[in-house]
């Protein structure tokens, strides 16, 4: 991957991207619908799809084992990792690695990281998807910082068609729970994993402890890496991006690392990079 470390051109006007804040507010509004909806099986789609999804499909697949290559497993794994992470609705693997590349080679640069947090709180949890710049949302300029993706077919059409997969998700979830399972497995879910995954781009970035003086302001967040199954421990991540553990200390709670664990102990996954020895001497 090539990062470009020129100067920063003229910056173009932001502008509102009412399709991005139409698009947002509708499946922000329909999960509002919850309480006419509820019931207990319900719930449990709920809960397990956030797991599946988000620390599975993001934590795991888009950020551990696409954006940093921590570890590494069977092409088939991957890609069957890589479409969970698409359903979860934040974006193509090609997209969202480029994007997490970015912000680390830039980290909280105002103008080439993708969610800046110096940019203030809103800025970085979501207001960077409602004006969006071309850079970042242009396949044709973002998909350079993720040429490893792009030279593989099946990424660059889970790209184009991410979207499309909610068709066969939301038809599943009526089929096996009608309307309820649907509003709580669709709505509700891509809302509160939406902001777990937001909460790491700005609470943590902001308030918690840091283990390590990086050269940003990342903070390790407890009630961050509770949500987002251990993605909360930012500042160890900045330290060492590559390393397949985010939870470092015993009582550091990472749950998609049990996953990795898992796949590592059954010879899945290979290769998985640990956290150096002088690093967790000096814990």
């Amino acid at each position: 991957m090539t990062i470009d470390n020129s100067p920063t051109a003229p910056q173009a006007p932001l502008k509102l991207d009412w399709v991005s804040v139409i698009f947002f507010s509708i499946v922000h509004a329909l999960a509002l619908l919850a309480p006419w909806f509820f019931s207990w099986s319900a719930l449990g789609v709920l809960l397990f799809l956030h797991w599946l999804f988000g620390s599975i499909g993001i934590c795991l697949g888009y950020h551990r084992l696409l954006s940093h290559r921590s570890f590494q497993v069977p092409k088939w794994l991957e890609y069957t990792i890589a479409v969970i992470g698409a359903l979860a609705l934040q974006g193509g693997p090609i997209f969202w690695a480029a994007g997490h590349r970015l912000h680390h080679a830039f980290t909280e640069d105002e103008d080439k990281d993708p969610y800046s947090a110096r940019r203030g709180f809103w800025w970085s949890h979501m207001l960077w998807l409602f004006y969006p710049k071309s850079e970042f949302f242009d396949y044709d300029q973002y998909q350079r910082y993720a040429p490893d993706l792009v030279r593989d077919p099946f990424y660059r059409w889970l790209n184009r068609n991410f979207l499309w997969l909610q068709l066969p998700l939301g038809i599943l979830l009526y089929v096996l729970g009608g309307w309820s399972f649907v509003v709580y497995g669709m709505f509700v879910r891509a809302v509160l994993l939406w902001h777990s995954t937001w909460f790491i781009n700005s609470v943590t970035h902001m308030w918690g402890y840091r283990t390590f003086e990086t050269n940003d302001n990342s903070r390790n967040l407890w009630w961050a890496a509770i949500f987002t199954y251990g993605e909360g421990w930012h500042n160890n991540h900045h330290a060492y991006p590559n390393v397949a553990k985010a939870g470092w200390r015993w009582w550091e709670y990472d749950v998609t690392w049990w996953a990795i664990w898992v796949l590592k102990v059954t010879g899945l996954a290979r290769k998985v990079v640990m956290p150096p020895e002088q690093a967790l001497s000096n814990q």
